[in-house]
């Protein structure tokens, strides 16, 4: 797909950037009224400024080296938008980029007819009505769920956050406090949209979403049908309970149906990384937890490499941004080296990722050892992968397949990948798939091979979170094109 380069780059520019502004309204539209999603080669669309639909599709014209643009794709957005759709996940970019090098002379219209009107044109809501969801515990992973959920609230008929239930931190303007680290986050930027705080009700509206603040200091003092919630999904980001006994409490709860845990299970509990073992969700699943965020990293990398090239051993070393566990200046703390200034300090600890993957992949029980070092950045983290492999490959090779599995496997919203040979940890702020592969840092000498695979580790590990979320209530979404 070649196109001629443009005479005038700032004409160019400008008519891109108007036709960047024409698809808001389109891509808009097709979300709140047909819970429709549209993404550019994995990147949503919705919500997006003008600027970021632009470099959404500089994107692709990277990644691809072809030369896809806002002229392209926005006679597809508009068919789309003209179309009756049901609830579904397109990928415009990819769709685009298909119906171009077939070099189709049909209407973008019934080219997609044929592709997704057809087989979605008769679907609608995936749930019967919406699913109550109770964030029990509001911390960091907490709040960035509650954004997320806000965000993907779209019509108001599938997952609906309806409650929060933390302890009273003692302060008169407890309430404000909430609404204030959910408003503004140093990390992560300000919420997209308006919050406004209901101090009689304690309740919190985001984006028209009524949120109702509870206090307790245990589900045992919780009654959520005392506020209208049933068979709600409990999300417990306190870590506190993580076994099942500890976590059945939530289920003794009048109004609660099914618990998720942010944080590894104990026991028996299952630990599920989105896209790999998800499969292990059933309808009759009433309690999991959605493991780590380093092993949400590790894990599809890993199975990806497992089943194209086999792994007889390897280690895993996580650099990894401090945590709220650890101790800004000196101070006693009851586990080994985590007394000593985080933000001052590189701290080696333990990580249990390397352990936890074999529970998602069987085939890698005894084969893999990890370690993880703490360092002075408060977000987003790397995993370094240095495997043995079963057969001899080269960069170029492992590579090229890291990319099509991150551009068109079912692994498309857990791989990312990149080719910037700039990239440093803060680009990554905000990534929403569970890792990215550097690419320019692959190191390969025959059946050896070192990856280094870059996280999100509050950001991207909690739209692990929600996918996870998706499946327990059985939200499945039809995705174009298909992956495979």
């Amino acid at each position: 797909m070649k196109r001629p380069q443009p005479q005038d780059f700032f004409k160019d520019w400008k008519e891109r950037e108007a036709l960047a502004e024409a698809m808001i309204p389109l891509i808009g539209k097709l979300y709140r009224q047909n819970n429709v999603s549209l993404y550019m080669y994995g990147r949503n669309m919705v919500n997006l400024s003008v600027t970021d639909l632009m470099k959404a599709h500089r994107f692709v014209r990277q990644i691809e080296q072809n030369e896809l643009s806002e002229f392209d794709t926005f006679p597809m957005i508009a068919a789309l938008a003209a179309m009756d759709l049901g609830p579904a996940h397109i990928d415009i970019g990819k769709l685009t980029v298909r119906y171009l090098d077939k070099g189709n002379s049909r209407e973008p219209q019934e080219y997609l007819q044929e592709v997704v009107g057809n087989d979605i044109g008769s679907v609608r809501k995936p749930l019967p009505e919406p699913q109550d969801v109770v964030l029990y515990g509001f911390g960091r992973i907490g709040r960035l769920l509650a954004r997320i959920l806000v965000e993907k609230a779209g019509g108001g008929d599938l997952l609906r956050l309806r409650a929060i239930v933390v302890r009273d931190g003692g302060s008169a303007n407890d309430l404000e406090k909430r609404a204030s680290l959910l408003r503004r986050d140093s990390v992560h930027g300000s919420f997209r949209g308006t919050i406004r705080v209901l101090h009689e009700e304690n309740k919190l509206i985001c984006n028209g979403n009524e949120i109702q603040v509870i206090y307790a200091n245990s589900p045992s003092e919780v009654d959520y049908t005392e506020h209208g919630i049933n068979n709600a999904l409990i999300v417990d980001n306190t870590g506190v309970w993580r076994d099942e006994a500890g976590l059945g409490e939530h289920l003794k709860c009048p109004g609660a149906g099914k618990v998720l845990l942010t944080a590894p299970g104990k026991g028996d509990i299952p630990n599920i990384v989105y896209g790999v073992n998800d499969r292990e969700i059933t309808a009759d699943t009433k309690i999991l937890s959605a493991a780590s965020c380093t092993t949400n990293a590790i894990v599809p990398v890993l199975k990806a490499v497992m089943d194209e090239y086999g792994v007889s051993r390897g280690h895993v070393e996580t650099v990894h941004a401090y945590t709220n566990d650890q101790n800004l200046i000196d101070n006693y703390h009851k586990g080994e080296r985590r007394g000593r200034s985080a933000a001052l300090n590189m701290v080696i600890t333990e990580t249990g990722a390397a352990s936890a993957a074999a529970k998602a992949i069987p085939e890698l029980a005894g084969k893999l050892t990890g370690n993880a070092i703490r360092v002075p950045t408060p977000n987003v983290s790397m995993a370094i992968l240095n495997l043995q492999l079963e057969r001899d490959t080269t960069v170029a090779e492992l590579n090229e397949f890291m990319r099509q599995k991150a551009l068109y496997s079912p692994l498309q919203q857990q791989i990312g990948y990149t080719i910037s040979s700039e990239a440093v940890s803060t680009d990554f702020v905000g990534d929403r798939h569970a890792c990215v592969l550097d690419s320019r840092a692959t190191i390969v000498s025959g059946n050896s091979c070192v990856l280094y695979c870059w996280y999100d580790n509050e950001f991207g590990y909690s739209c692990q979170v929600v996918r996870c979320m998706e499946e327990m209530v059985g939200v499945h979404w039809p995705m174009y094109p298909r992956a495979g």
